[in-house]
């Protein structure tokens, strides 16, 4: 049965990122969740990995963090000890060196606090959709996806308004950094072993670490000690404080992901919108839907398409053995549309409850820091953009960005008419 894209004909690549420039291919993940839920690839790029796509063997595995590590890098990707050492955040550690950096920082993502930006996300969603919808005719991703997650970025780590689409650009180079519409350093387009040592491969690191380091300098010299950039320098419980390489990675990290789960989950409920009317009814008349629609939107958007972890022993599962150092990959994205964990997943159902959707990587101990941020803004936003409009449509074909690692839509023309 098709379930998605008549492009993906169940055979995809799922080391290529071609495979997934129309969308993730869910009939490869399908037919593997029926047939063979622990499958290994061949990989001319580097050495071969496992394949996990069953929600219910995802969310084992990722609680099982002694025996599927993150401390040898999250991506596909092949790194020397060398390199890892020199890229990695605190997503790519385990315990007890993974907690002690989140521990630092984990009060300025709490759900308190995050509740107090409410008003100032209501405000930034009012500027950007007054600027946006008159448009009439526009690029939901350009003109409304990128400018809430942008803008709140500042707030987050104190930097200027007039920086923050520079920030941006430089984040969307490190991450989408095999889309040739992010960066002019496609990673497996070309020879980027001049900055292996940087995070993501990318020149946009080096760039990156520079602005820190100003921005810091600056901050230092008005007094201003607020914000998450100041409590991961703190020292932790035993006195440590984090390297230059660490913090230039963190920041990294900030910029990059910090920005574009947001980004692509408001892009993939826009797109829900545009596919599944009956969506925006909702939003306009019931009340009780913004307690389940911020995680369903997320749910179907999965921006993070696969988390990888490491094998540190021998692991039997599905008739199989991983072996010891063997590369595993945890597909979200299929987990996500896996109907032994969701009722009709290829739809998009703002009441669904449960939802133990993977988006933030439940169940384990990398779950998202910015979990209850994206939460909330995904519902203001729409909340607001449900208020405002009568309608709203496909204007031309959308595009996906050419990764199997973010999941995004890159462009989304639509045509709205205003309530």
């Amino acid at each position: 049965m098709t379930v998605w894209t008549s492009t993906d004909d169940g055979r995809a690549d799922l080391s290529s990122h071609d495979a997934f420039t129309a969308g993730p291919p869910h009939n490869t993940f399908a037919r593997m969740r029926r047939d063979d839920p622990l499958s290994w690839t061949e990989w001319d790029g580097g050495e071969g990995f496992w394949s996990v796509t069953r929600h219910a063997d995802i969310l084992a595995m990722n609680g099982n963090a002694k025996v599927f590590s993150s401390a040898r890098g999250i991506r596909m990707e092949d790194q020397s000890y060398e390199e890892y050492l020199a890229r990695r955040t605190f997503q790519e550690t385990d315990a007890p060196e993974h907690m002690k950096t989140r521990i630092k920082v984990a009060k300025a993502f709490s759900k308190t606090v995050i509740a107090g930006f409410e008003e100032d996300i209501r405000a930034l969603c009012d500027e950007i959709l007054d600027q946006a919808l008159p448009l009439g005719t526009f690029d939901a991703t350009k003109e409304i996806a990128r400018q809430l997650p942008m803008r709140m970025l500042g707030r987050i780590i104190g930097t200027p308004d007039e920086d923050l689409p520079w920030l941006v650009e430089k984040g969307d180079a490190l991450i989408a950094n095999t889309d040739p519409d992010f960066t002019d350093h496609v990673l497996d387009k070309m020879d980027t072993d001049e900055f292996r040592m940087m995070p993501f491969n990318s020149p946009a690191g080096a760039e990156l670490y520079e602005y820190a380091n100003d921005l810091m300098a600056k901050k230092a010299a008005a007094g201003d000690t607020e914000g998450v950039l100041h409590l991961i320098l703190q020292p932790g419980r035993d006195g440590e404080t984090i390297s230059e390489t660490e913090f230039r990675n963190f920041f990294c990290l900030l910029v990059a992901a910090g920005n574009d789960t947001t980004r692509y989950s408001i892009a993939a409920g826009i797109q829900a919108m545009c596919h599944q009317p009956e969506l925006l009814g909702q939003m306009r008349s019931d009340e009780a839907v913004w307690e389940t629609a911020p995680d369903e939107i997320i749910r179907w958007a999965t921006p993070a398409l696969y988390f990888r972890r490491t094998a540190t022993e021998d692991f039997e599962m599905h008739g199989k053995t991983i072996r010891e150092g063997d590369k595993v990959l945890l597909w979200f994205a299929s987990g996500n549309r896996d109907d032994a964990a969701f009722d009709d997943p290829f739809r998009v159902n703002l009441h669904r409850t449960p939802n133990r959707h993977m988006s933030f990587g439940q169940g384990g101990p990398h779950v998202c820091l910015g979990m209850w941020l994206a939460r909330l803004e995904v519902r203001v936003l729409f909340q607001e953009l449900a208020r405002r409009i009568k309608s709203i449509e496909p204007a031309g074909p959308h595009k996906f960005l050419r990764s199997n690692f973010v999941g995004g839509i890159k462009s989304l023309p639509v045509t709205v008419e205003m309530a």
